[in-house]
């Protein structure tokens, strides 16, 4: 796979460069490119979604250019993944047309008993 990533110090590059290699699965990184701002990740069972939200978070911008066999030129993937973009049609999503009512709200009830003056004291 191929991520690109500013980098424009070597600071950064080798920052970027630790995080792709510590990650599970990893068996190689390289950088390409014409100003080597592309990392090349290959190896087995590697999760580009996560490999890419880990760099973001520790070396800034970062953007998945290609996923797929290694030794594949960059422009293969781009058309693959523009491929996939235009097959892939959503379904429609088909929402329930019933209305939920609001529950009806609970009142206290309180017995108030008048005070009769005349009665009997002794009870």
């Amino acid at each position: 796979m191929v991520i690109k990533v500013y980098m424009n110090k070597h600071k950064s590059r080798s920052k970027a460069l630790k995080v792709a290699v510590g990650f599970s699965g990893v068996e190689s990184v390289a950088l390409k490119g014409d100003d080597m701002s592309q990392i090349e990740v290959t190896g087995d069972g590697v999760d580009a979604v996560a490999l890419t939200t880990s760099l973001r978070k520790k070396v800034g911008y970062a953007e998945v250019v290609s996923v797929g066999a290694a030794g594949a030129g960059a422009g293969a993937g781009e058309q693959s993944m523009d491929d996939e973009k235009i097959e892939a049609n959503p379904e429609p999503v088909v929402w329930p047309n019933y209305h939920v009512a609001a529950p009806l709200p609970h009142y206290d009830v309180c017995v108030v008993r008048d005070y009769d003056p005349y009665s009997c004291s002794i009870l």
